[in-house]
């Protein structure tokens, strides 16, 4: 069966890596636990590292890190859907806002619960998700402001989750205006000016993010260590927290082109051939345990890089080993390094076993 692997000790760095870094600039931050779908083996492991802040999209994993350890505070990171809002006031210390509607929806279920419910306003910065207009931005803060059981704890934004538009040292400043037209117009205090993810940290290295953004939200650059804008890993941390390990199922010596009348295959995709193409060639073939069910091949790093991945269907993907030195037999693991589209549809499968090495 094929699993995925967390290395602790790799977490561990990366973690301290990006807690120097935040700290050496004063600026708050949590982690974003949401590519784990909710696994407890590694929101334990999340929770060991000991952060005080966990951000995820889902309030089902916002529940159980309640439930494992009660004193972290939880950030919700989308605007709240109607139907969650009770389950958001119990469990989300904080939630991301978009809509007065929804607040005045909060705050009804925060006065039901005793509760003080906290929000961060987001802001449209050209990306074109989630985000209030900054031309509307005081009249909807002065409108959210005047709502019981609401606190609002700052404002924020998202770079580079839609459109691709990248964070830089213009845009953070502009957000932090922002801030300041807020806490001029109605002399109150923003605490968190929060735009910052993975994407901005090297803008960080740089010495390019102004002083009044002070919290970040990241989970890509813990997790792969990447630098967003140029697709390398960092120094000073690893790309390789997460392994995914399939095993060899079948190997047999098969012609490189099929043979029969062709269709599109079960991902709709169709086979095509052109007059360059060997029609006698062949190349000997290794099936793993794993499909399209539970990740995505153009996600997966092989780590043999003499091998190549041929194609998938729902529960099986064909890899070519006719060039590697290495003598693989069935019942052998081939391993693979993932970015972090790779690793999401690996850890949302129920088919792909989870561990945790050191």
């Amino acid at each position: 069966m094929a699993y995925i692997t967390l290395n602790r000790k790799k977490l561990q760095q990366n973690y301290q890596f990006l807690d120097n870094l935040f700290k050496s600039r004063n600026i708050e931050w949590g982690v974003v636990s949401k590519m784990l779908c909710g696994n407890e083996i590694y929101l334990k492991e999340i929770i060991a590292l000991g952060t005080m802040e966990i951000h995820d999209s889902r309030i089902s994993n916002i529940q159980k890190i309640k439930r494992l350890n009660p004193g972290i505070q939880t950030v919700y990171i989308k605007p709240p859907a109607k139907r969650s809002i009770s389950r958001i006031v119990r469990y989300a210390d904080v939630s991301f806002n978009t809509e007065i509607r929804t607040i005045e929806w909060l705050s009804e279920e925060a006065i039901k619960q005793g509760k003080i419910h906290k929000i961060i306003i987001m802001v449209e910065m050209g990306d074109l998700r989630e985000g209030v207009l900054g031309e509307e931005l005081l009249d909807f803060y002065q409108r959210a402001m005047s709502l019981n059981g609401i606190s609002i704890s700052g404002i924020g934004t998202n770079l580079n989750c839609l459109s691709g538009v990248m964070p830089n040292q213009d845009k953070l400043i502009q957000l932090s205006l922002y801030k300041l037209l807020i806490e001029t117009k109605f002399q109150k205090t923003i605490p968190w000016v929060s735009g910052g993810t993975s994407v901005a940290i090297p803008l960080l290295l740089k010495n390019a993010s102004p002083m009044a953004v002070n919290h970040f939200r990241v989970g890509e650059a813990l997790y792969f260590g990447k630098d967003l804008f140029t697709g390398k890993t960092m120094k000073g941390m690893h790309n390789d927290v997460f392994k995914l390990y399939a095993e060899i199922i079948e190997i047999t010596e098969k012609p490189d082109l099929p043979i029969g009348e062709l269709g599109k295959n079960v991902a709709g995709n169709s086979f095509s051939m052109d007059d360059q193409d060997d029609l006698s060639g062949s190349s000997t073939r290794a099936i793993l345990d794993i499909g399209l069910l539970d990740m995505q091949p153009q996600y997966l790093i092989l780590e043999d890089t003499k091998l190549k991945i041929i194609d998938a269907s729902s529960d099986m993907t064909v890899v070519d080993i006719s060039h590697t030195k290495k003598k693989y037999k069935v019942g052998d693991l081939i391993s693979f390094k993932l970015d972090y589209m790779g690793a999401l549809s690996i850890l949302n499968s129920n088919y792909v076993d989870k561990k945790v090495e050191d």
